[in-house]
């Protein structure tokens, strides 16, 4: 099988002293992505003809020395709720089957500035809406640890493959947990940006105030790299921050001197969840206290409240969102219909999935009228509750250390018959979407062979902090280069 890619800042050192050219790293992309697929199902769609098209573009600017970035010809993926111009955007879902987008979004613009190269379009749970890859309309994804079990979702897709090194890496995007999760669970790193922090032009909407671009990659260090190329103020995009983007990676000094680290106590329950993974989150906060991090206890008392404050206010807006499928303007129109009304109902029946169906039923239910009040307000005052108590939190601390997940990757088709179970795994990541912070997931050891990941959450625009400790956490280990047997 073709090797698997290095890191980005590797391939990157690799294209200035001029032992690979972008070509060959692209080739080597394509070959390997094609060799995993299908058995995998990380792809939606590969760009081989665009791909070396422009990687042959990068070569020849870096001949003349005008190279774009220093990343400039090194390939990624990107999760397909991102839109390219003139390339498919499915969602993974029926009723976007033979759309093709008319624009790009901003995030992937900023990589194609930047010369990156997009080889191909990652799977997902349909319109982002799941925790398990499991409901794209082409098929799950697997984990590269293990085949019978999820690698988790939303960004399934793009966690395989950067865990394969088919791209050094991808993004993704994250509404409740969806790039942390899957990273978790497939033993990369995922960042979730601080809400505002990169562009949600072109970023197919689940739920608006939520959503976020996010980052999958191998290292702390190639996730502020990437981060650095696509974050930044978007005047196209009223919910982008105004705020200039730091050197992310000029952050990373590998010194967590007097870091404070906080501990919920909400977070680490006496009962519940699998013991072997709280105790490998544990060991990761004690190696930053060994490093000169001081740990600290902090309470966040609504975390209770955040499952359930999260669904209700996703699903609403995810009813709101999805109302523009209706066979008129674009997506599937179902040929059967013969009125306006019947148009409508039957093409949402054939076009989504049963996972979109379940959220679109809640969400119209608890913004109806007479559940307004009752549910939607409700949970929305609930969120600044939990917000609040961060805000209190980081009174006391610099960041905040927990769990990713509750438990390492389950069975494929484990859930599908328990929704709950399966939006319990989101746990301990739906709150930091909630308060609009950004958090990462870092991989910090294993459970019966299983990835298990660490996430270290901090105040807004706390990107380099949160990059400073996950970088320092792997300098002194190694989970992070572990690969999966198959990819290795």
């Amino acid at each position: 099988m073709v090797a698997a890619l290095g890191t980005l800042r590797e391939l990157a050192h690799a294209l200035e002293a001029g032992t690979c050219s972008a070509h060959e790293l692209v080739r080597q992309s394509l070959e390997r992505a094609e060799a995993l697929e299908p058995a995998l199902g990380a792809y939606l769609g590969l760009r081989a003809e665009a791909a070396l098209r422009e990687a042959e573009e990068a070569d020849r600017r870096r001949a003349r020395g005008a190279p774009r970035s220093p990343l400039d010809g090194i390939p990624v993926a990107v999760k397909d709720n991102l839109a390219i111009r003139g390339e498919p955007l499915s969602c993974g879902s029926r009723i976007l089957r033979g759309y093709v987008s008319p624009f790009t979004s901003t995030a992937v613009a900023h990589l194609e500035r930047a010369g990156l190269v997009v080889v191909g379009r990652t799977n997902l749970d349909e319109f982002a809406m799941g925790s398990s890859t499991e409901h794209s309309c082409a098929g799950p994804t697997r984990n590269p640890f293990d085949p019978e079990r999820t690698p988790g979702g939303s960004s399934g897709g793009s966690a395989a493959a950067v865990a394969t090194g088919s791209v050094p890496a991808a993004l993704g995007s994250d509404t409740g947990g969806s790039v942390r999760q899957p990273a978790s669970f497939c033993g990369v790193v995922g960042l979730k940006p601080t809400y505002g922090r990169v562009s949600r032009l072109g970023l197919v909407a689940f739920a608006s105030s939520l959503d976020q671009v996010g980052v999958l990659a191998r290292s702390a260090e190639d996730a502020a790299l990437l981060l650095g190329v696509v974050a930044g103020h978007d005047p196209a995009d009223s919910t982008s921050l105004p705020q200039p983007v730091p050197d992310y990676a000029a952050a990373l000094s590998g010194d967590v001197s007097g870091l404070r680290i906080g501990i919920p106590k909400e977070y680490f329950p006496e009962q519940g969840g699998n013991a072997a993974v709280f105790e490998r989150v544990r060991a990761a906060v004690a190696e930053l206290v060994s490093a000169g991090a001081r740990e600290v206890t902090v309470s966040l008392p609504h975390t209770r409240h955040a499952i359930a404050t999260y669904y209700l206010i996703c699903t609403a807006e995810a009813s709101s969102n999805l109302a523009r499928y209706d066979g008129v303007r674009y997506g599937h129109r179902s040929p059967r219909a013969r009125t306006l009304a019947e148009m409508y109902r039957r093409t949402r029946s054939e076009g989504f999935g049963a996972e979109v169906k379940r959220r679109i039923l809640l969400g119209t239910f608890v913004l109806s009228a007479g559940y307004f009040d009752a549910y939607y307000r409700k949970a929305q005052q609930v969120r600044t509750l939990i917000r609040r108590d961060f805000e209190r939190a980081f009174e006391h601390c610099d960041l905040i250390a927990t769990p990713t997940t509750p438990e390492p990757a389950f069975r494929l088709g484990e859930r599908e018959r328990d929704p709950v179970s399966m939006y319990l795994s989101d746990i301990y990541t739906v709150s930091v979407n909630l308060a609009g912070l950004p958090a990462i997931s870092v991989p910090c050891g294993e459970v019966g062979g299983l990835p298990v990941g660490l996430q270290l959450i901090a105040p807004p625009l706390g990107e380099p902090e949160v990059l400073r400790a996950a970088d320092a956490y792997q300098r002194r280990t190694d989970w992070h280069r572990r690969r999966p047997a198959e990819a290795a």
